[in-house]
């Protein structure tokens, strides 16, 4: 086949686009440049797509001695991710702009951009795996190293993109064998930290960088019965799970820590409580995408069982689900776990699963735990 090989400048990108070279597939390199600041570098393993990396993805092609491109997306990746990101905090919500980036750029802008010129799949070092079934439709599994497994951000993959979508690592047992292989290859990567943090904040310093962009106006933080218990610069800044920062002067009735319950952007609140009402029993997700066809139940609206992960290496929890009509006339996933799953924040996404197949994926609308009545909060 002909294969666009996605390359980050890091060790998986690398050694998937040898493994596609291996095979026997005419393979192009291709480095995605999403950020026009030119002085832009990583720190240690902080940030990614990088000028630093680009020039690690330049020698990776040179070494397996295929063709490599810079294609410039920065301005799809800042309207698509970046914005989106300011966006969705300004509207209280925990966005993953990962799963937006792997969504909206990896596998819409550059698949499409890839199949227009002719290639036929796309390669990334996404640990994870199609398998085709009995009828030549493809379905995402997870990767055989659970650990470094990546199911969960492929999750907004559609049918049409799993058609295209080649990970050579899906089979691979740890990431020790990666870069091992690597190290054999030549590959100067070989020992290059994994990338962490979001890759347009370097620093860390997610609170910080919102500042910048969303106007904080100081609010009430309030208890689950509405009583005030002090004042916040901005409720954008706040994340619920969140503990510190709260900055309350006194402590909770039982001693205990106050957590952020739920954010109200719109009344400007912020609501705190003990730690165990950040045990969700329920969600609601909008946005619904399924990763290769729905299964029958999703058809015919019956429920069905599952197990239900919110981070992308969070443990999966058992969990029945269904499809509903919600507000609007808008299809909506309600996914009813079996085991409370904390810190659950709207804005986050759900993927689902049964086994190793991921079915597809939501956005957090609502969760709530059937500990107390956000209605009390007036």
């Amino acid at each position: 086949m002909k294969v666009l090989a996605a390359m980050s400048g890091g060790v998986d990108s690398a050694v998937a686009a040898a493994r596609a070279v291996e095979a026997g597939h005419d393979v192009v390199g291709v480095h995605l440049a999403l950020s026009r600041m030119p002085g832009t570098l990583r720190t240690g393993s902080r940030g990614c797509c990088t000028i630093e990396d680009s020039r690690d993805a330049w020698r990776a092609c040179d070494i397996l001695g295929i063709p490599y491109y810079v294609w410039d997306f920065s301005e799809r990746f800042k309207e698509d991710v970046v914005d989106d990101f300011v966006a969705e905090y300004a509207a209280g919500r925990t966005p993953n702009p990962c799963m937006r980036c792997n969504e909206r750029i990896k596998f819409a802008a550059l698949l499409e951009k890839a199949l227009a010129l002719g290639f036929d799949a796309v390669c990334t070092g996404h640990y994870a795996k199609v398998i085709t079934d009995a009828d030549g439709n493809p379905e995402l599994h997870r990767a055989a190293d659970w650990a470094k497994d990546q199911s969960y951000v492929l999750g907004v993959l559609t049918h049409e993109q799993l058609k295209h979508a080649m990970f050579p690592l899906a089979d691979t047992p740890s990431k020790a064998e990666v870069r091992a292989e690597a190290e054999r290859r030549g590959l100067s990567v070989a020992n290059k930290p994994d990338s962490h943090d979001i890759c347009f904040i370097p620093d860390g310093d997610t609170r910080g960088w919102l500042e910048e962009r969303i106007e904080m106006t100081e609010g009430e933080i309030v208890d689950p019965t509405g009583e005030t218990l002090g004042t916040h610069p901005g409720a954008n800044a706040f994340t619920v799970g969140q503990r510190k920062g709260l900055k309350l002067g006194r402590p909770a009735a039982d001693g205990k820590p106050r957590f952020v319950l739920e954010i109200r952007p719109k009344e400007n609140k912020v609501i705190v409580g003990p730690e165990k009402l950040l045990e969700i029993d329920q969600m609601r997700g909008i946005k619904v995408s399924w990763a290769g066809l729905p299964i029958h139940e999703v058809e015919t609206g019956e429920t069905f069982e599952c197990t239900a992960q919110v981070r992308a290496h969070g443990d999966p929890v058992p969990a029945t689900a269904w499809m509903e009509s919600g507000e609007e006339g808008r299809s909506e996933l309600v996914v009813r776990l079996k085991d409370p799953m904390r810190g659950v924040a709207p804005g986050q996404t759900v993927v689902i699963y049964q086994g190793t197949r991921v079915l597809g994926q939501a956005t957090i609308d609502s969760a709530r735990s059937l500990q107390w009545d956000p209605a009390a909060v007036s």
